[in-house]
């Protein structure tokens, strides 16, 4: 029999296949309209949601108390997904992914400015430190006047929204409904787009479009088992793992090869991102990771 932190372990690893899995979905369907493959992502997503509510919860599970959080956790959930899509449509896996892990470094801002707490030198240090990683990583848009090197970026600003109204909604809030509301929004933003233009997908993409969506939701899922079971200490470092995968299939597929300056950017925002992880465990705040 395994230990919880065992089991908490393999929920982590499993999740990590699943958002790489989910991106590279994203990259491969990019001749679809933007629109189209945000509505299936969203569409199939709902599906293991509703698995998870319990039986005796069907009749009330999307009453709430708090339909304003939900709403500003769902406008700003949707637009970071907005962003992390454009992202992965235009730029190399790699860098996208990389740059997603700035996401504490703008939590730990917020937190500043809509919560008032107070930040030490160790995670001031952090912040500093994500940030010339970050500028490293987007060195190129510079260069060549990339702005979709904006999008992972502002994907990280609008995941500091979400990572603070979460926060606030855990506590009398299940997660199921919380998932609920935000797949819901971004399902109807997906669907407002019919007008703009669809393309009927061929068999294969149609599948594609299925295991996006379900691997999205279900990566979202196993995330937080993983936490559940396991000690963040040990399940949160092996999220980084998505980098190896990003590298690795971008390579394989799209044939990117990663520039010094992003491999050397992206270690500064893992040991960025590392570092206010352990200073949040130090002094038992909860903790809320990109993706979600």
């Amino acid at each position: 029999m395994l230990t919880r932190n065992q089991t908490g372990v393999l929920y982590m690893v499993a999740s990590v296949m699943c958002f790489a899995i989910m991106d590279i979905c994203v990259k491969w369907l990019n001749y679809y309209p933007f629109g189209e493959v945000f509505f299936a992502r969203f569409f199939f997503g709902l599906i293991p949601i509703f698995l998870i509510i319990p039986k005796d919860k069907w009749s009330n599970f999307y009453k709430t108390t708090r339909p304003g959080l939900h709403a500003f956790r769902a406008i700003c959930g949707s637009i970071a997904f907005v962003c992390i899509f454009f992202g992965l449509r235009h730029l190399p896996l790699a860098d996208v992914v990389s740059l997603t892990f700035g996401g504490p470094i703008f939590v730990t801002i917020a937190s500043i400015i809509f919560l008032s707490e107070k930040v030490g030198i160790k995670r001031w240090s952090a912040v500093f430190l994500g940030f010339i990683g970050m500028i490293l990583i987007v060195q190129p848009a510079f260069i060549e006047l990339n702005y979709y090197y904006l999008s992972p970026i502002l994907f990280c600003i609008f995941f500091s929204g979400v990572a603070i109204s979460v926060r606030a909604l855990s506590k009398t809030e299940p997660n199921y409904r919380i998932a609920f509301y935000f797949t819901i929004l971004c399902t109807v933003i997906g669907l407002c787009t019919l007008p703009f233009g669809w393309i009927m997908p061929t068999t294969k993409d149609f599948v594609l479009f299925i295991i996006m969506g379900l691997c999205g939701s279900i990566a979202n899922l196993l995330l937080t088992q993983s936490y559940r079971l396991a000690e963040a200490s040990l399940v949160t470092p092996i999220k980084y793992l998505s980098l190896v995968y990003a590298i690795t299939f971008g390579f394989i597929i799209w044939g990117e090869v990663p520039k010094p300056l992003m491999l050397a950017g992206a270690s500064l925002v893992l040991l960025s991102s590392l570092i206010i992880f352990i200073r949040e465990k130090k002094l038992k705040k909860e903790i809320v990771i990109p993706r979600s």
